[in-house]
């Protein structure tokens, strides 16, 4: 199988991800049942971290674990990256010592440079413009909760970020409409805008934006990297807050989506994410199984048992 790196959600097909859907799911009763399953024995993960995490490590870590394999946890300042070795020569050892390498960073120029040089397959943990494994994981939820989301309804409210850039290319593979809000000063920036119009429409109210959807979609107002923003965003995005008055104007069975960590009082209120509607927890635990679903069609390709 030749090489296939996962880079932002548009890498893959709907058939793919129908297929990887499948797997996940079947992985993840395996889990529930506590059945050895080790498809990757004497494969090995290396995990590249320049942003921290909670969840890409743990999910990835766990994951390949679970699977048979290894996997190795470097940061910068556990590697010649962090003294300005040539992301182009680090692909070129790396990937000459692994099976897969997973990376969170930056920019995703980086992991693009980092991937044309890789001779194995390279996965996307986050880069400042896509986050294509928690959208994976969101979309394996929504279908877990409500079924097919094509031709569904999904509210983006909030901050134009990598979260954003990655729900809109799900739009277009997946077939649902995505409505987005954002605050001025905080808008789309039409460089990491990928798909084409008709897959998406943007309100300039953020309630408006919930009115007939099937969920509700949030992230911190302030992600990694924009610190130094954090009280000029606290007041940009008031209004903002996903709330039980905006989720009221959603459908009755809308779900709510966050990919955490959560601030309860600025980007959500506590009723919903700690409501009867929300699935955040579920998707959290989902990065695991899609992730495992991932790594196991990556370097093996399709299985069938």
């Amino acid at each position: 199988m030749a090489i296939k790196h996962y880079l932002q959600v548009a890498d893959l097909t709907l058939d793919e991800y129908d297929y990887l859907m499948q797997r996940a799911r079947i992985i993840k009763d395996r889990f529930k049942k506590y059945e050895p399953y080790h498809p990757l024995l004497d494969r090995t993960l290396v995990m590249v971290f320049e942003k921290n995490s909670t969840r890409t490590r743990l999910s990835f870590e766990a994951g390949m674990h679970q699977l048979g394999g290894a996997a190795i946890y470097l940061n910068t300042r556990d590697s010649q990256l962090g003294r300005g070795e040539p992301v182009e020569d680090a692909g070129q050892v790396m990937s000459r010592m692994c099976d897969i390498i997973m990376i969170r960073t930056f920019e995703q120029e980086m992991i693009e440079k980092f991937a044309a040089n890789s001779r194995v397959p390279v996965i996307n943990g986050l880069t400042n413009q896509h986050h294509p494994c928690q959208v994976f994981a969101d979309v394996f939820t929504f279908i877990e909760h409500r079924g097919s989301i094509a031709g569904k309804k999904v509210a983006w409210i909030g901050d134009a970020n990598n979260m954003l850039y990655s729900w809109m290319q799900a739009a277009k593979v997946f077939g649902f409409h995505l409505h987005i809000s954002t605050p001025k000063g905080y808008d789309i920036d039409p460089a990491c805008v990928t798909v084409e119009a008709e897959h998406y429409t943007v309100f300039d109210n953020p309630s408006d934006a919930c009115v007939g959807v099937d969920a509700v979609n949030t992230d911190v107002w302030t992600s990694m990297g924009y610190e130094a923003e954090n009280q000029a965003r606290l007041k940009a995005f008031d209004g903002w807050i996903v709330d039980e008055a905006k989720m009221a104007r959603a459908n009755p069975d809308a779900i709510f989506m966050h990919c955490l960590p959560a601030h309860r009082g600025e980007e959500v209120s506590a009723g919903v994410i700690d409501g009867p509607q929300s699935v955040v927890w579920d998707e959290a635990e989902n990065r695991l199984h899609v992730q495992k679903a991932l790594l196991e069609y990556l370097v093996i390709g399709k299985v069938d048992n």
